[in-house]
């Protein structure tokens, strides 16, 4: 691709020399830069890759856009925001694949791998080719990806939507972090929907405070990046959105919405309800339990119908779907009790699948869980009042401890549980606390393994070692 393109893309001029400038491939990594790309400087949150510049020139990158002018003997294009440009480039740069896609963005503190899992079950009902792209990973067409961040960077990503569109895909279910709106990473993408879930405190370690964090929630709905909007009425923040949002669907149990659900039967199994989908109605069951899960099915419904699904279709769909990995999941039975695997690592998560959990219990409710290191500290101890709160018993334990000393994270878990009086017992390794209370179980007990979630790896120390909540409960009761 010629230079001048991406400059065009990024509102830049060039000179008529420098336009014809051939562009092979587009990089933000000094290490992994090759012949013929273009490099992008930025000043990060820790580190300024303007000091690359002589190293990615000698490397034989073929022209640098950067946020001021260096000194590098190439050409240089020069913008406010390198972050933003990133994402602009790459989506010249792979032909604008967005165009050919209905891309749905899926936003919130918690629920959104859920719900995308939700839409493509639906849309595959309905005969559509989707694709999905989030914490579990990417896939399409027969093929899938590991993930290794929510939202991924924007080269990546514009890749990818590429290759989707060119396998015919014609839906995309992506999960939009903070992160990503903060770092500008979907900059660029018309959204066909986008979709609030909830706000609760979560990425305090990086945000500072809940205003800040709502802030880039807020930015998804903003101007006019999507068609049409999904918000939840029974979130603070989701009615704050509701005021600007474009084409504004609403969904809820609590407050007035355009979409909402009566009748909720839960079981171990899943739950039953009765959906008023824009004053149609219509019975739904899942095979997903909690009533954390009929908001999430209350606005994939809400994003189909105004698609074009049918009712009857979405409601095939939903109930199609066995489980989303890690998100509440059925793990197995044993002696007699349940277990359950959860991606939870937030209060609110915590509390959600705690509750539902709470209300099917006919024995003892158990929590296993920790909190990941290097993250926001202040969450450990409301995590743990939380678990004290509904679980007759807590065995707390590691969950990626990264650099910290993963006595310190058990310790301020600790400061949450021990006000409550409840027993608990605290086991540094995960899979020995997992050993421990799964030998615990008797019949009707539920134990929630929580924090995981699907997750492949256990981090400690820089290094990420093989682990899966999953298969150690599988290995154990074996």
């Amino acid at each position: 691709m010629e230079f001048g393109v991406i400059a065009d893309a990024l509102g830049a001029e060039i000179s008529r020399e420098e336009r014809g400038i051939r562009i092979d491939g587009l990089c933000t990594d000094s290490f992994k830069v090759k012949k013929g790309d273009l490099f992008f400087c930025y000043k990060g949150e820790k580190f300024d890759s303007h000091s690359c510049a002589a190293k990615v020139v000698a490397a034989g990158c073929a022209a640098i856009v950067c946020e001021r002018r260096l000194e590098c003997g190439v050409p240089q294009l020069v913008v406010k925001d390198g972050r933003a440009a990133v994402a602009k480039a790459a989506r010249a740069f792979y032909g604008e694949a967005d165009k050919r896609l209905k891309i749905v963005g899926v936003t919130g503190t918690n629920g959104k791998t859920t719900i995308t899992y939700m839409l493509a079950s639906v849309f595959r009902a309905a005969g559509k080719q989707c694709g999905v792209i989030g914490t579990l990973g990417i896939s399409f067409a027969g093929r899938f990806i590991s993930p290794e961040l929510t939202t991924p960077d924007p080269v990546f990503l514009h890749c990818i939507l590429k290759e989707m569109a060119d396998c015919g895909v014609e839906y995309v279910f992506m999960e939009v972090s903070a992160h990503a709106l903060y770092f500008d990473k979907v900059a660029g993408i018309k959204f066909e929907a986008g979709i609030f879930t909830n706000c609760t405190q979560d990425h305090l370690d990086f945000f500072g405070n809940m205003e800040k964090y709502s802030a880039c929630k807020k930015k998804l709905f903003e101007g006019d990046r999507c068609r049409f909007s999904v918000i939840n009425s029974d979130d603070a923040l989701g009615r704050e959105i509701a005021r600007f949002a474009p084409s504004l669907v609403t969904y809820g149990l609590c407050n007035p919405a355009d979409v909402f659900a009566v009748n909720v039967e839960e079981s171990i199994g899943g739950v039953k309800f009765v959906l008023n989908l824009f004053d149609e109605l219509y019975e739904i069951k899942l095979n997903l339990p909690a009533e954390h899960n009929v908001y999430n099915a209350m606005a994939a419904a809400a994003c189909a119908k105004v698609a074009g699904i049918s009712t009857e279709t979405i409601a095939r769909g939903l109930h199609s779907l066995k489980c989303v990995p890690g998100r509440l999941e059925r793990a197995c039975t044993y002696n007699g009790a349940d277990i359950f695997i959860d991606f939870a690592h937030t209060p609110d998560g915590m509390e959600k699948s705690l509750q539902a959990l709470k209300k099917l219990c006919r024995g003892r409710l158990y929590c296993l869980f920790g909190c990941g290191g290097n993250r926001d500290r202040s969450k450990r101890p409301l995590m743990g009042a939380v678990a004290a709160k509904y679980a007759d018993f807590v065995i707390i334990t590691s969950d990626n401890p990264r650099y910290e000393d993963p006595y310190d994270i058990i310790t301020q878990i600790e400061d949450g549980v021990r006000p409550s009086g409840k027993a608990y017992v605290t086991v540094t390794d995960r899979e020995t606390a997992t050993e421990y209370a799964v030998g615990l179980l008797k019949e009707g007990d539920i134990l929630l393994v929580a924090g995981k979630g699907g997750e492949t790896y256990q981090e400690i120390m820089g290094i990420k070692h093989c682990y899966n909540d999953n298969t150690v409960i599988k290995k154990i009761i074996s």
